[in-house]
C-alpha cells in the first residue's frame, strides 16, 4: 500500500493515523497541484488532492475514509464502531463543519498566506471567524471538562479528527489560551508520538 501525503491539515491526520496503527504503507510525499504532476496524479484522485491510499489497482481518497480503512486493516478499534459509530460520525462532522472550519481561517491567513503565497493576513477574515471559533471551542471545552477523550473514555479517531487544527494553533495564532480543557486534551494527544511528530523520519 502507498499513502500519498503532504504536510498540511488533512494529510497530517492521515499520516498520524497510519503511524499510530503501524499500518503497512509506503509514505510518498506528493504535490498533486503542481502543474508538472497534476495529470499524472489525476488517475488515483480526480480531485488532485492528498491524502490518497493506493492498494493495488484501487485508490481511496479523503482522510476519514483512509482512517477507516487503515483501522479495519489493523483489526483495531481505533475507529469506534458498533454502538459508538453514530458518535464517531458526529465528531467527524462537527470537526469538519464547525471548529476545524473556523480554525482553518486562522491557519490559512496566518500560515499559508505569508509562508507560501507571500501575502499578508487579512484581518477581516480572522475577525469574521473569531466569534464562531469561540462558540465552538467553548462547546468542546465544556464537554472535555468531564472526560479525557471524546468517545468511550479512550483514545479514538474522533480525537485525532477533532484536533486537526490543534498542532497549528500557536503558529496560526488561534485564540485557544483560555480553554484549559482543550489544552489538556491537546497535551494528552501530544504524548502520542504518531500525533506529535507524524512526519519524523519520512522523506
Amino acid at each position: 500500500m502507498k499513502l500519498y501525503y503532504s504536510t498540511n491539515l488533512n494529510p497530517r491526520v492521515a499520516v498520524a493515523v497510519a503511524r499510530h496503527l503501524n499500518s503497512p504503507v509506503e509514505f510518498i510525499r506528493a504535490s498533486p497541484r503542481d502543474p508538472r504532476h497534476e495529470d499524472a496524479f489525476r488517475p488515483i484522485n480526480p480531485n488532485t488532492l492528498v491524502p490518497v491510499l493506493v492498494e493495488g489497482d484501487k485508490s481511496l481518497w479523503e482522510t476519514d475514509a483512509i482512517a477507516c480503512r487503515l483501522s479495519l486493516i489493523a483489526g483495531a478499534d481505533f475507529w469506534a464502531a458498533s454502538d459508538s459509530l453514530p458518535e464517531t460520525v458526529k465528531w467527524l462532522s462537527w470537526s469538519k463543519h464547525h471548529l476545524t472550519a473556523m480554525g482553518d481561517a486562522y491557519y490559512f491567513e496566518n500560515i499559508v498566506k505569508p509562508k507560501y503565497l507571500g501575502l499578508a493576513p487579512d484581518p477581516r477574515v480572522i475577525e469574521g471567524a473569531e466569534g464562531d471559533f469561540h462558540r465552538y471551542a467553548k462547546v468542546l471545552d465544556d464537554i472535555l471538562a468531564s472526560r479525557r477523550w471524546l468517545i468511550e473514555d479512550r483514545l479514538t479517531y474522533a480525537d485525532f479528527r477533532a484536533a486537526t487544527i490543534m498542532p497549528f494553533a500557536k503558529d496560526a495564532k488561534m485564540p485557544v489560551d483560555g480553554y484549559k480543557n482543550i489544552l489538556g486534551w491537546a497535551g494528552r494527544l501530544d504524548e502520542i508520538d504518531a500525533w506529535r511528530a507524524p512526519f519524523e523520519g519520512l522523506n
